[in-house]
């Protein structure tokens, strides 16, 4: 157990881009997989990787990722000195929001100053992976690294989104840039950059060090990991290296994904519904905890010809009611009703939605405790789903925000 190591997640994305799925939560906290939330990867990652005194840094719309770490995560022994402690935005020098990454951890030295770890990691609460982080503590400390950043290779386009780096044949970062607008590639690879993955070891000394350094600078910074303090860190020549990603999928391909847009997040769910997922929910030796109220198993009722309750090739969480309806693709979250006669079709159903007698609903992501009529249609007509107010991406995912009252479309 590394009780010499903090863990920093930042968990205060706004997630704009995940609109209308954030309006009333932050990006962490949207609901995944049927029972899970964005940031229970993250979480899972720290216990399964032994690390057991980890910080939440949360900003805004946090009162839902509040609540839900306080009701599934508070098993760790404070008189161990273990613990998941949620920490909001500490205003220590002005009334105002976190101005990067760097400004985050910066705001909240003191907090970590009483924890006095050797190392500290940082993590983003907002993407679908499984690691080992010791593995990675322990290249950071074999190396003897002021930084250690994890990466992965990406294809050019998608690198455009990250940190792109260079190393040198020991691993030891040449060059990085944040977001280039022309990533360069990889030696030998073309057409993949090197990408970084927003996940940070640093030596606590050196990193109090840089923070102090970045944050006397004030409006000559933009107080950010990847924009200021690690292309700075590269140009000076102290010993930042990168970590190849190694994940614990136990898969041929490693899996991380960023859930950034509503197309990645729909793409990264429906992974979890084939044959044999890229992404293993089922490994035991890697287990993905969460918060689980008591709730009834699901039921599934009716054989009556085309009466038939019944779901393929789908998630089917706790306290669902299949009651005569047919479901095909999909992910359905707990307490979900479907009606007789009903149609789910590769979509993402969230807690407490009611889908009406004949009612259809086609690649669709419908938010909480939506209740869609008797015979409504969702994901079958572009245009009438457009002139009803509703969300629908590039790729034609129809989007319902939470308790969006469908009866008045009636």
């Amino acid at each position: 157990m590394y009780r010499d190591v903090l863990a920093i997640v930042l968990a205060g994305g706004r997630g704009s881009r995940l609109e209308p799925l954030t309006r009333d939560r932050a990006k962490p906290a949207v609901p995944f997989g049927g029972i899970y939330r964005i940031i229970d990867f993250t979480l899972s990652n720290c216990i399964n990787s032994e690390l057991r005194k980890i910080l939440v840094l949360t900003q805004y719309k946090a009162t839902s990722l509040n609540r839900h770490i306080d009701q599934g995560w508070n098993f760790l022994c404070r008189e161990l000195d273990e613990y998941i402690e949620v920490i909001p935005p500490q205003q220590r020098i002005a009334e105002m929001w976190y101005q990067g990454t760097a400004d985050a951890i910066y705001q909240n030295v003191y907090t970590i100053e009483k924890a006095a770890p050797r190392d500290t990691i940082i993590l983003a609460g907002d993407h679908i992976y499984k690691m080992n982080y010791a593995k990675m503590i322990d290249f950071h400390r074999e190396n003897k690294a002021d930084l250690t950043v994890a990466c992965q290779p990406a294809k050019l386009a998608a690198a455009r989104d990250f940190g792109v780096m260079g190393t040198d044949a020991g691993g030891r970062i040449t060059s990085f840039l944040e977001k280039p607008k022309n990533p360069p590639p990889m030696p030998g690879s073309p057409d993949l950059a090197l990408a970084s993955m927003g996940i940070y070891v640093f030596n606590t000394d050196v990193m109090y060090e840089l923070l102090f350094q970045d944050a006397a600078r004030k409006e000559a910074s933009r107080h950010d990991f990847g924009k200021d303090v690690i292309p700075e860190m590269v140009a000076k020549g102290m010993r930042v290296f990168a970590y190849p990603f190694r994940d614990e999928n136990r898969k041929t391909a490693a899996y991380w994904r960023d859930v950034g847009t509503l197309d990645a997040y729909f793409q990264t769910s429906m992974d979890l519904i084939a044959i044999d997922p890229i992404l293993n929910l089922y490994d035991r030796e890697w287990p993905i905890h969460t918060y689980q109220p008591a709730s009834p198993p699901p039921k599934f009722v009716h054989t009556d010809g085309d009466r038939r309750g019944s779901a393929f090739s789908s998630i089917v969480c706790q306290g669902v009611i299949v009651s005569g309806g047919q479901v095909y693709r999909s992910i359905i979250s707990p307490g979900v009703r479907i009606h007789s006669y009903s149609l789910v079709e590769d979509s993402i159903l969230f807690d407490g939605v009611d889908i009406g007698r004949h009612a259809r609903v086609r690649r669709a992501i419908i938010d909480k405790h939506v209740r869609v009529p008797p015979r409504f249609d969702i994901g079958w007509n572009r245009q009438q789903d457009l002139d009803r107010g509703l969300t629908i991406t590039a790729e034609g995912v129809t989007v319902v925000s939470k308790d969006e009252d469908l009866e008045r479309f009636v």
